[in-house]
């Protein structure tokens, strides 16, 4: 049997909504996408999962933003790991990347217990920003690193920041199809409606809802075999579960040569003089995705 016929569709987010409850959610499965952003580097495992984490719950916050835009999700701290950044635009593209200390995440991952957010960022702040573009104010939320999972932070966050009840459950890990491991990621959040004089009380269903919820393991998340749709009916089968469309997602870095030229202009003549390497020209490495670029500096002169 064919690997097609053994794996599930990847790569989206599929908003769903309990059936005569008021509870919504949304559940993401990420293949190509996030091993395509955890490879571009050679992250320790650690920090792997921490990227990965931000990447589906990127994915998760951002694909219910009603309008264009960007969603960034960034915990910094003075832990082993700087900062951890991933934005996610509308479009279902999303950028990740990890800035750390390699002898300190070694040393915070020497136990037996693999080290998570806490750990690995240490003191610090854990910020959303949802940016609608160039004519419009950003919004930003911003809570203290609390949990030893960015889910815990995402759920501290929600409440907080929005007063919504909200649950998050994160997974990364890897798997292997044949050409050696992949990384995988996934991810679930569940939010409660407010109450209202139509709906009527809604702590009930909430809690009933969150027992379902906590029966999800981090295998499932992540399992290549497992649909979106066969592991929502697994979870809400007895009150029943209706899936909307999913939005796919892809990893996309925003880098260009036009972009890099663009900044480069902003450095005086002078300075870009210092950059010119032994060829001649000025070589310059995305830290998103590695990709790097040259760029002759005469051009930069005639632009």
């Amino acid at each position: 049997m064919s690997i097609e016929t053994l794996t599930a569709p990847d790569d989206l987010v599929a908003p769903f909504q309990i059936e005569g409850e008021p509870v919504r959610g949304r559940l993401a499965r990420m293949g190509a996408s996030v091993d395509e952003i955890l490879a571009a580097h050679a992250y320790p495992e650690p920090v792997a999962n921490l990227l990965g984490e931000a990447c589906a719950l990127a994915a998760l916050v951002g694909s219910n933003l009603k309008f264009e835009g960007r969603l960034i999700v960034q915990a910094q701290g003075d832990g082993p790991v700087r900062y951890v950044v991933v934005d996610y635009d509308t479009g279902g593209a999303l950028r990740g990347y990890c800035r750390y200390d390699e002898d300190a995440v070694a040393k915070a991952a020497s136990g037996f217990v693999r080290p998570g957010a806490k750990t690995l960022l240490g003191e610090g702040v854990f910020i959303m920003t949802v940016d609608q573009g160039v004519d419009m104010d950003r919004y930003q939320g911003i809570t203290t690193i609390e949990g030893e999972t960015l889910a815990l932070c995402a759920e501290q966050y929600f409440a907080q920041s929005e007063q919504t009840p909200t649950r998050v459950r994160l997974a990364v890990g890897q798997a292997d199809f044949g050409d050696g491991p992949t990384w995988r990621a996934g991810g679930m959040l569940i939010q409660n409606i407010a109450e209202d004089e139509n709906r009527g009380p809604t702590a009930e269903a909430w809690v009933r809802t969150q027992a379902f919820f906590e029966t999800i393991g981090e295998d499932e998340l992540i399992d290549p075999t497992i649909s979106a749709e066969t592991l929502l009916f697994r979870l809400f089968h007895e009150d029943g579960v209706r899936v909307f469309g999913p939005k796919p997602l892809v990893a996309a870095c925003r880098c260009s040569q036009a972009r890099i030229e663009s900044v480069l202009t902003s450095f005086s003549a002078a300075e870009r003089a210092e950059m010119v390497e032994d060829d001649g020209h000025i070589s310059v490495t995305c830290e998103y995705c590695s990709k790097t670029y040259s760029v002759d500096p005469a051009s930069l002169a005639e632009a």
